[in-house]
C-alpha cells in the first residue's frame, strides 16, 4: 500500500479522534490544579472541641461546587455520611444521643433556636452545651426531605437552631460574587461550609478565629472558581397559562401575607 493511501485511510469519517487529556488533579486537596487550594488549607486541620457531622445527599456527594471536601480538609473532627437520612446503626457518635444542634432555618411548624442565643443563660442548651454539629449538605428542596426523614431520631437529643434568615428577600449566591455560583432560595442562606464557620464561631472557646480560617478558605474557593463561570443572569419567572403578569403578582403577594 501507498504512503497517500495510508494517511487517506487515517483521515477518514471511521477514524477514532484522540482522546481528550484529563484534568490533572491535586492528590491533596483533590481539586483540578488550577483550582488548587492548597495554599490556603491549614497545614493541619484545625482541631475543635465540637465534632461536627455532615450529612452529605448522594447527588450533593457528586457536585463540583461542593465545599464538604474542603470542609473535611480543613477541620479535623468533621466527618461525612453519604445517606439521605440519620437513623440509629449509622453514627456511632449519634447512636450514644449526645447534646447535638442541627442547622436548619425554622418554619412555621418547625420552630428553632437563634444561634446567637446558644449561650444566654436562659438558653435551652444552657446547661447542656452542645458537643455534636450536625449539617445538611444537599440542595434545599433536598435537604428539607432529608431533615424531616432525620428528625424522628434527632428528636431524643439535638435541637434544631438556625441562622438569621430572612424568607422576603431575595437570595444570592456565596458571598454575592459577581458570577452567581449557586443560587440560594432566601436572603441570609449560606453554603454548608460558611454555615458550620458560624455556628463554631459562636460555641468553640476560639470560635472567631476558627470562623475567619474557614471563611478565608471559602473566599479563596470561591474567587478562583469564578474565573472559570460565565455570568448567569436571573432566569425570568414563567407566568401561569391564562394569567397575565399583573395577575401573577397580585397572586404571589397575597400567598406571602398568608
Amino acid at each position: 500500500m501507498e504512503p497517500e493511501d495510508q494517511n487517506h485511510l487515517n483521515l477518514s469519517p471511521s477514524a477514532s479522534p484522540p482522546p481528550h487529556p484529563r484534568r490533572a488533579i491535586c492528590p491533596n486537596c483533590t481539586r483540578p490544579n488550577p483550582v488548587c487550594l492548597c495554599h490556603t488549607l491549614p497545614t493541619h486541620p484545625i482541631p475543635t472541641q465540637t465534632q461536627i457531622i455532615i450529612l452529605h445527599h448522594p447527588y450533593e456527594a457528586q457536585h463540583k461546587l461542593s465545599t464538604t471536601p474542603i470542609l473535611t480538609k480543613t477541620l479535623s473532627n468533621a466527618t461525612t455520611i453519604v445517606s439521605r437520612r440519620l437513623r440509629p446503626g449509622l453514627s456511632p457518635l449519634l447512636d450514644q444521643s449526645p447534646p447535638s444542634i442541627y442547622l436548619f432555618p425554622q418554619t412555621q411548624f418547625s420552630p428553632a433556636l437563634n444561634l446567637a442565643r446558644i449561650k444566654e443563660p436562659n438558653s435551652p442548651l444552657s446547661k447542656h452545651p452542645p458537643s455534636v454539629l450536625i449539617v445538611f449538605d444537599a440542595t434545599w428542596k433536598h435537604a428539607r426531605e432529608m431533615v424531616k426523614a432525620s428528625e424522628g431520631f434527632l428528636s431524643g437529643f439535638a435541637t434544631r437552631v438556625c441562622l438569621d434568615t430572612d424568607e422576603r428577600a431575595e437570595g444570592g449566591s456565596i458571598y454575592d460574587s459577581e458570577l452567581v455560583l449557586r443560587k440560594e432560595p432566601f436572603g441570609g442562606c449560606v453554603t454548608t461550609m460558611e454555615a458550620v464557620a458560624r455556628a463554631l464561631g459562636v460555641i468553640e472557646p476560639n470560635g472567631l478565629e476558627i470562623e475567619e480560617k474557614m471563611i478565608g478558605v471559602l473566599r479563596e474557593m470561591v474567587r478562583l472558581q469564578a474565573g472559570f463561570l460565565r455570568n448567569v443572569k436571573p432566569r425570568p419567572k414563567l407566568l401561569k397559562k391564562g394569567k397575565s403578569k399583573e395577575e401573577t403578582q397580585e397572586s404571589n403577594c397575597t400567598s406571602s401575607e398568608n
